[in-house]
């Protein structure tokens, strides 16, 4: 039978190859020959390693003139090429949707991140079959596929035991995965999987998440070496360095102690210096200002001082130390003799330096969730925990001042959340690949965007893009190929036209200008979003214009004097963003003015027994954010101690467990506030019932709500939360019965952590109730989980 799928590759998987075998009625009518696989690549294919660093911006690392010290993106800027006009989309899942798929992030249903996805095509979070991922292609031409660290492109729905685990890793084409799935995790305690397998790391002192993934990475180099030495691989490494929160060992931010005290203003200047000398900009560059609606250095009182400046020591040391974890994946390439044919893209930040710390916090949830909050009472939370010692350990979930990320991202305007201004989408890129490119020490600097890579890669294995992949037609690419860019450095761009969009922030490419306009979105100020929204148009805010040819930093508006060529870029963006699946502008925003509408589960009921253990928050009850009832069936043993359920962790959650026989119910709230109630003797031993019940005084958001323990129906103890989280309390924490894994709720058993129940779970029932409403949901769906 002939084979009709042709054999091009236009087509995935390639066709079977047919036996070179004769079958007779008996083995001396055979013939016996085995079949030789079709090379679907050149002898010499590369290896291909790819580093994506996170939240980190262009005025940074050392190389391109900044202060921290990054001696890994140096050492393969100069065995390669560096590139200062390359691109993303200004925030997470996004731009991992676009680097993987090689198409624009909204196409791929990724407009906004995982956790924030609503039910416009562009903003599903789902990364459809008809745009395979380079991992899913390569596969199919014999490459081993590895992902490492933060994936955040699995619909946070889907991120259970149970799946489905199709959009996992291992579900777009990566034979093995160590990290973790949703958007941010401790660094100490982090959420790991391996493929599909949950994985808890050890309550170590020594322990740190930047070191176990290039722990694993060389490990499965070293794999790949003695079991597939002939194919080549490609390595995918995004560690979560440097989400918040930035936690980092102290002798690594003591590196950096005194570095920064003259502030964020001062360091720009320096940076900005720096960056001419260095020719990573261009000697006419200019210097943008610092909004008007940030904070200046000189309005931080003397007080707050010691505060800020600790908080980008411990963010300095942060990246500085996951640099050199890189490092250490170049000495093991070196040391199998993998370099000289493998290529490496290190791109230095997935957008730029992200502002969500606001005027810096110890609890960067708190931004995530709009909830206003001073640095005062920040500053007494910490005291509590131990002062300025605290930042960077399991004990705080630290994010430095929004004026560091400003800096962070020198010389442009704003920072990571902006699509319409380049501190939120330019970053420093390296590519190295000794046996096929030729240090030149030239700048290049031809426009480009993260989705370039993966058409990148096929041009350079000479590959088709693929029409067809395992049944799907597939979308076309929206990337061109960089591999121009390798022997001629002067040579014009090829990326022609770039829409940028998050979360109403919007801008175009077009043939050497830019036109953008900045929304109603204020990064460092979150609080203040509804009330923006409430003013907001976006048929009538203005837009700016920028010719880049001539002006690299977006300084100076040419809106008034060329008003023609903004209405031409302005209905270009109209037409390019309707095709993208843009619309509606601003649908990134949706979740911070209706947080009823996050992504949560169906259900409204749950069975639960003492298996029960990792569920992620985002599929979990909402304990804590809404009216609910739950009652425990349980054994109590003398003088019982350990937790009975859990959710979320040291950042923010709430726990019941018992101490010495008392029972204790804990509410915290985001580390600014904690609310217990305690019963005024300890728990019988024997067998008891157990109900919580919590009953929200409003539906509106951050309401207080009445918590109200039960043992065998008599109150034995009650408390009334005064402020509560809309949201989310965590990333990636989760709920759990029996024990708290991962980062512990309550300070009261942080060193007992993860505090196993000493006595028997039989069943925790739990209801939850709509908003504003005691009375049970009559239609919703019921589950059982154990």
């Amino acid at each position: 039978m002939t084979n009709t799928v042709p054999a091009d590759g236009s087509v995935l998987p390639f066709p079977s190859t047919e036996s070179a075998s004769t079958a007779g009625f008996t083995l001396a009518e055979s013939t016996h020959q085995r079949r030789v696989e079709n090379p679907r690549l050149p002898a010499d294919a590369p290896n291909i390693l790819i580093v994506l660093l996170d939240d980190v911006g262009f005025g940074l690392s050392d190389v391109v003139g900044g202060e921290v010290s990054t001696p890994a993106f140096r050492r393969v800027a100069e065995q390669g090429l560096a590139y200062n006009t390359f691109h993303t989309t200004s925030i997470c899942s996004p731009t991992r949707a676009a680097l993987l798929t090689g198409r624009n992030h909204h196409r791929v249903h990724s407009g906004t991140i995982a956790e924030r996805a609503v039910d416009w095509d562009g903003y599903t979070g789902v990364i459809g079959k008809d745009t395979a991922t380079v991992a899913e292609v390569l596969q199919h031409y014999g490459y081993t596929t590895a992902a490492f660290g933060k994936w955040h492109n699995s619909p946070a729905t889907e991120t259970t035991a149970m799946g489905p685990f199709d959009r996992w890793p291992t579900g777009h084409g990566f034979d093995y995965f160590y990290g973790f799935i949703a958007g941010e995790t401790s660094q100490w305690e982090p959420r790991l999987y391996e493929n599909l397998n949950p994985i808890e790391p050890p309550h170590d002192e020594n322990y740190h998440l930047s070191e176990d993934l290039a722990d694993r990475a060389i490990s499965w180099l070293g794999r790949h070496e003695s079991f597939a030495p002939d194919r080549p691989f490609l390595m995918y490494w995004a560690p979560g360095a440097a989400h918040g929160p930035h936690h980092i060992f102290g002798e690594w931010a003591d590196k950096y102690a005194g570095r920064f005290d003259t502030g964020w203003d001062d360091y720009r200047e320096r940076v900005f210096a720096r960056q001419k000398e260095r020719g990573w900009i261009p000697a006419t560059a200019q210097l943008t200002p610092r909004a008007d609606s940030m904070q200046g250095w000189a309005e931080v009182p003397e007080a707050q001082r010691p505060f800020q400046r600790r908080l980008m020591e411990v963010f300095a040391g942060f990246v500085e130390h996951v640099d050199v974890q890189v490092g250490r994946i170049l000495d093991e390439m070196d040391r199998l003799g993998k370099t000289e044919n493998t290529i490496v893209f290190y791109i230095f930040g997935d957008n730029g330096s992200s502002a969500e710390g606001q005027k810096g916090s110890i609890s960067e949830l708190l931004a995530q969730n709009n909830i206003p909050v001073t640095v005062e009472e920040q500053l007494a939370a910490l005291e509590r925990l131990g002062g300025l010692t605290a930042l960077g350990t399991p004990k705080t979930d630290n994010m430095y001042h929004a004026g560091w990320a400003w800096a962070g991202n020198t010389p442009f305007h704003h920072t990571k959340l902006v699509a319409s201004h380049f501190g939120g989408t330019r970053n420093p890129m390296a590519v190295s690949w000794p046996r096929r490119i030729t240090p030149d020490g030239a700048m290049r600097t031809q426009f480009h965007h993260v989705n370039d890579i993966v058409p990148t890669l096929y041009e350079i294995l000479g590959i088709p893009h693929p029409t067809v992949v395992d049944g799907h037609e597939q979308k076309p690419m929206d990337g061109v190929s960089m591999a121009y860019t390798f022997d001629h450095p002067n040579q014009a761009t090829r990326k022609t036209v770039q829409y940028f969009e998050n979360s109403a922030s919007r801008g175009i490419y077009s043939d050497g200008w830019f036109a953008c306009a900045f929304g109603p979105f204020v990064p460092w100020d979150t609080p203040g979003t509804a009330q923006r929204l409430a003013n907001w148009d976006a048929d009538t805010e203005p837009w700016e214009l920028y010719h880049l040819d001539e002006d690299f930093s977006q300084a100076d508006d040419l809106a008034a004097t060329h008003p023609g060529k903004l209405a031409e870029l302005k209905a270009l963006f109209k037409e390019v963003s309707r095709d993208n699946l843009v619309w509606p502008i601003g649908a990134g925003l949706w979740l911070r003015i209706h947080p009823e509408d996050r992504v949560a589960s169906p259900y409204t009921k749950w069975r639960f027994d003492g298996t029960c253990t990792r569920m992620p928050e985002f599929t979990a009850p909402g304990l804590g954010r809404q009216d609910s009832h739950v009652v425990i069936a349980l054994t109590v043993p003398e003088s019982a101690s350990g937790v009975v359920y859990s959710l979320g962790g040291f950042s923010g959650g709430v726990t019941l467990f018992l101490d010495a026989g008392v029972l204790v119910y804990e509410y915290n709230m985001l580390i600014i506030d904690r609310f217990q109630a305690r019963s005024a003797v300890p728990v019988a031993p024997g067998a008891h019932v157990i109900t919580v019940d919590t009953a929200f005084s409003s539906p509106q958001p951050m309401a207080p709500a009445t918590v109200t323990l039960e043992v065998d129906g008599s109150e034995v103890a009650t408390v009334v939360v005064a402020r509560t989280v809309p949201a989310a309390f965590t990333a990636s924490e989760t709920f759990g019965v029996g024990v708290d894994l991962g980062s512990p709720v309550s300070p009261d058993y942080f060193d007992r952590r993860p505090f196993r129940f000493s006595g028997t779970i039989a069943s925790v029932d739990v209801e939850v109730f709509p908003p504003g409403s005691r009375t049970p949901a009559v239609d919703g769906p019921s589950a059982t989980g154990g």
